[in-house]
C-alpha cells in the first residue's frame, strides 16, 4: 500500500508523519486486499476567523473506487484522529457491499453498458493551463453509471456533489445532496426545454430518498 502525505501551510514534521502513518496504517489494516494507495493532506487555515482550521484530509484508491473523508478540529492531531475513524468506517461500509454483491448477483435490465478502457494518460499532448480565476483543474476518468451507482459514489467521497455520466442518456449529470434532506440530481436540457436524450423525454428535476 503506497501512503503520500502533503502539507499545505504546514511543515511536515517526523512526529507528525509518524503519528500519521500510525493512525491510517490502523485504520486501512483490515481493507489493505482492496487498498491500492492513500493520499493524506494535512492543511492549516490561515483566516483568523475560522476556528476548526486544522484540517485532515484523506483519499483513498480502491479497486477503481475513490473514498474520501475529511475532517476539520482547533488540534491537527484530533483532525488526523477523526478523519482516520471515519475513513476506517467508510472501508468497512465500501466492503460489506462488495461481498454483498458476491453473494447476491442479480441480472441486471435495461441497456447494457460496455466497460471502456480509461487511458492511463488523460491528458495526452495537451498543456494544462489554468484561467485567471481558476484556483485548479481536476481530470478523471468518467464511465458511465446508474444514478443509484453515483450516489454510492457520493457516499463515499464525502462531497456535497458528485459529476457523473449516466448511462441512460450518455450525458453529464450532477448528483447533490439537498439541504433539507434527500437528493437531488441536476440534468442538462436544451434552449426548448427537452435533453438530449434519444428518446426525447423532457428533462425532470429528480429527487432520491436519503438511504436508497
Amino acid at each position: 500500500m503506497k501512503l503520500v502525505i502533503q502539507g499545505k501551510n504546514i511543515e511536515i514534521t517526523a512526529a507528525i508523519r509518524e503519528y500519521v502513518n500510525q493512525k491510517i496504517e490502523k485504520a486501512v489494516n483490515h481493507f489493505q486486499n482492496i487498498t491500492t494507495e492513500v493520499d493524506v493532506n494535512l492543511s492549516v487555515a490561515r483566516n483568523p476567523r475560522i476556528n476548526s482550521k486544522q484540517t485532515a484530509e484523506v483519499t483513498i484508491y480502491a479497486n477503481g473506487t475513490v473514498i474520501r473523508a475529511q475532517e476539520s478540529s482547533e488540534d491537527l492531531y484530533a483532525s488526523i484522529d477523526l478523519v482516520a475513524d471515519k475513513i476506517h468506517r467508510q472501508l468497512r461500509k465500501y466492503k460489506e457491499k462488495l461481498q454483498y454483491n458476491k453473494t447476491h448477483v442479480q441480472p441486471k435490465t435495461g441497456v447494457i453498458v460496455e466497460a471502456a478502457p480509461v487511458a492511463e494518460d488523460l491528458i495526452g499532448d495537451r498543456t494544462p493551463e489554468l484561467p485567471d480565476a481558476v484556483v485548479r483543474m481536476k481530470y478523471f476518468a468518467m464511465p458511465p453509471m446508474t444514478i443509484e451507482e453515483a450516489l454510492e459514489q457520493l457516499q463515499l467521497v464525502d462531497h456535497d456533489f458528485y459529476m457523473f455520466r449516466n448511462a441512460k442518456t450518455d450525458e453529464i449529470n450532477v448528483i447533490y445532496e439537498r439541504n433539507h434532506g434527500g437528493y437531488g440530481v441536476i440534468q442538462p436540457r436544451n434552449a426548448n426545454g427537452h435533453t438530449n436524450h434519444k428518446n426525447g423525454k423532457t428533462s425532470q428535476s429528480m429527487e432520491l430518498a436519503a438511504g436508497n
